[in-house]
């Protein structure tokens, strides 16, 4: 028979029960301390996996857009740059240079002036799968190496619909395009992956460095720290490099990438040879950021594969979130 509490009471005065005899109808609540210690926490959510050409946290890979931009003051303000992932810096004819802007991250309205593409172009963007490429003219002989090439064509007389001359520009340096419909021209252009970039906390050591030059034959690149901006701001020939949009470019890292240039087989109307920038291979190069220069090794093994970049010791070196800038420099400026 169940034993009620005042039982239990009358009980004790005539025997030592043992504690277990009588309970009470209501169980013992569990002390407060073991049961906070008892609670698992909650998980950390999982972050968003990095985007490979900026590290910012995304889980969106669009589709990979290049388009060649003059760069010469003639075409200046160049429009859409501020939007673009990467912003490559090749040589051509004449020792002048054009960008080669990475969209995949986000699309401007409009970008330009668009310009015609040179057999370098080709060996850089194999490392983005089949990105979509927008340009405006060739050279005759090189129609063959952009029929074979790994991309899809979006120049001017390809998607027609996508371009338009800029009001109050001179031509050729009034042609712009609209990214968006440039890639509905090319519905299976490759998404971002992985092309070798790694970006996290900068490594241990690094040069202070207020400015950095970088020179080619008839053009001069000079980047300049803003700890206020925390980026790079860009000037060209002395000159501030302004946005279309408005502001003056610049980008939290800055890469210069020496590479062997040589001379290719193809020629601008005037006799001046096109660059072949040697951009498979191994070399040195030169890291900008937070206000440092480091040291730095480049490595791609082939056409298809991505550029790594290593410290002297061979570890990955990170570049800072943002927006990259390659500048592609000859070890020692080629006599165009």
């Amino acid at each position: 028979m169940r034993l009620t509490r005042m039982a239990c009471v009358v009980l004790a005065g005539g025997a030592l029960l043992a504690p277990a005899a009588c309970s009470s109808d209501e169980p013992a609540a569990a002390p407060p301390q073991a049961a906070t210690e008892s609670q698992t926490p909650a998980p950390e959510p999982t972050p968003p996996p990095s985007h490979p050409f900026t590290g910012a946290a995304t889980e969106k890979r669009n589709p990979v857009l290049a388009v060649k931009i003059e760069n010469t003051a003639a075409g200046k303000p160049q429009m859409g740059l501020k939007s673009a992932d990467i912003v490559y810096v090749t040589q051509v004819e004449g020792g002048l240079t054009r960008l080669i802007a990475i969209f995949s991250s986000r699309y401007p309205a409009k970008v330009g002036p668009v310009r015609s593409a040179r057999i370098s172009d080709l060996y850089i963007l194999s490392m983005f799968g089949k990105p979509a490429l927008s340009y405006s003219g060739v050279q005759t002989k090189m129609i063959p190496f952009m029929q074979r090439a790994s991309l899809f064509d979006v120049s001017d007389s390809a998607a027609p619909g996508a371009y338009q001359r800029e009001p109050g520009r001179v031509a050729p340096y009034n042609l712009v395009a609209s990214p968006r419909k440039l890639l509905a021209k090319a519905p299976d252009a490759t998404e971002a992956k992985d092309i070798g970039f790694v970006f996290g906390d900068a490594p241990e050591g690094g040069t202070e460095r207020k400015t950095f030059t970088v020179r080619y034959p008839a053009a001069r690149f000079t980047f300049g720290w803003s700890e206020r901006r925390k980026q790079w701001l860009i000037w060209q020939d002395g000159k501030r490099n302004m946005a279309a949009e408005g502001g003056q470019l610049g980008a939290p890292t800055i890469v210069i990438q020496y590479v062997k240039t040589t001379r290719s087989q193809f020629h601008d109307v005037n006799g001046s040879y096109t660059p072949l920038l040697h951009t498979v291979g191994k070399g040195r190069a030169v890291v900008l950021r937070d206000g440092k220069a480091y040291q730095a090794r480049w490595s791609r093994p082939n056409q298809r594969s991505g550029t790594t970049f290593t410290t002297p010791d061979g570890e990955p070196m990170p570049f800072a979130k943002g927006q990259v800038w390659v500048v592609l420099a000859a070890p020692k400026p080629v006599a165009p």
